[in-house]
């Protein structure tokens, strides 16, 4: 899927992917299912001098540990298969700890070793990985080798969650009502003003993944016709009814900037000093994180 946004963070973080692209280096892509994982690692090959050549995904938590190896290093695995083009390991973390070893050992030679009499093998095969939690936590449960970690993390581009995309909801919603239009042939549906209401206010927590299932199922059912505020779904009719702040004003008042200097250090004190972990405490992206720090001179 194409990536569709207007949203400063996300531009910012394309950029940052157009310029990995240019390089060698693997690259990490972090982010909450839905957010266009597979799309932006699309980009970065596309964008790459291996435009050309082949894009192999590879879904590692589908992997059967017996067959894992065979199929990732074998003589017709998906290695060879992407050779000269981009291997891009979808969900990194569910790779088998003895795959890890080996991913991570071709990573640094660009050799695979095979049981045919080719013997080792040499390929030029760009990797991209994913995932959708943080990869420190597997490491320092052990569950994710540190070495590989490191070698994957050189370039990571954390996705935003949709509901911190500013303006990306009316236009990604747009983008997919036309497509469904000119696929269709059938008029899009209309908002009332209270429906948009609720559209814009809910937090999307499937992300564009979720928004993109929302306006079809508008489109099949309400097409060229007005959606109300009772037609929504559930999830977006009742998205905040039942929600209680854990947060109370006193009566006296509060300063704002020194209650987020406040959140930013308990949050650094709770990791031990980790910014990435930290910053998704707060709900931020790193860059965001480190923003902050900066804005206020925290140093921790």
């Amino acid at each position: 899927m194409k990536i569709i946004t207007q949203s400063p963070k996300m531009l910012e973080i394309l950029r940052t992917a157009d310029l990995a692209a240019t390089t060698d280096v693997p690259v990490l892509i972090i982010g909450q299912i839905g957010t266009g994982k597979d799309s932006c690692a699309l980009r970065v090959h596309q964008q790459s001098r291996c435009n050309k050549r082949p894009f192999i995904k590879v879904n590692c938590s589908s992997l059967l540990v017996e067959d894992a190896e065979e199929m990732l290093f074998g003589a017709k695995g998906y290695l060879w298969q992407a050779r000269s083009g981009s291997l891009f390991l979808d969900k990194v973390s569910e790779l088998p700890p003895q795959i890890q070893a080996r991913l991570l050992h071709f990573i640094e030679t660009a050799e695979v070793t095979t049981t045919t009499r080719a013997g080792v093998q040499k390929y030029d095969v760009r990797i991209i990985a994913s995932t959708d939690h943080d990869l420190s936590l597997d490491v320092e449960k052990g569950a994710f080798r540190a070495d590989l970690f490191y070698q994957l993390n050189i370039i990571p581009l954390e996705l935003p969650p949709l509901k911190e995309r500013d303006g990306d909801v009316d236009l990604l919603s747009d983008y997919f009502f036309r497509q469904f239009v000119r696929h269709q042939h059938q008029a899009a549906p209309e908002f009332s003003k209270a429906a948009t209401k609720h559209i814009r206010r809910y937090d999307w927590p499937g992300n564009v993944r979720e928004l993109h299932n929302f306006c079809e199922r508008m489109y099949i059912i309400f097409g060229g016709k007005t959606v109300e505020v009772a037609n929504l779904p559930h999830e977006l009719l009742h998205y905040g009814k039942n929600d209680a702040s854990p947060f109370s004003l006193p009566s006296s008042g509060i300063k704002l900037d020194q209650v987020e200097v406040d959140l930013i250090r308990q949050a650094l004190q709770n990791t031990g000093g980790n910014k990435s972990r930290a910053a998704r405490l707060l709900g931020l992206t790193r860059d965001t994180f480190l923003y902050r720090l900066k804005k206020y001179a925290i140093d921790f």
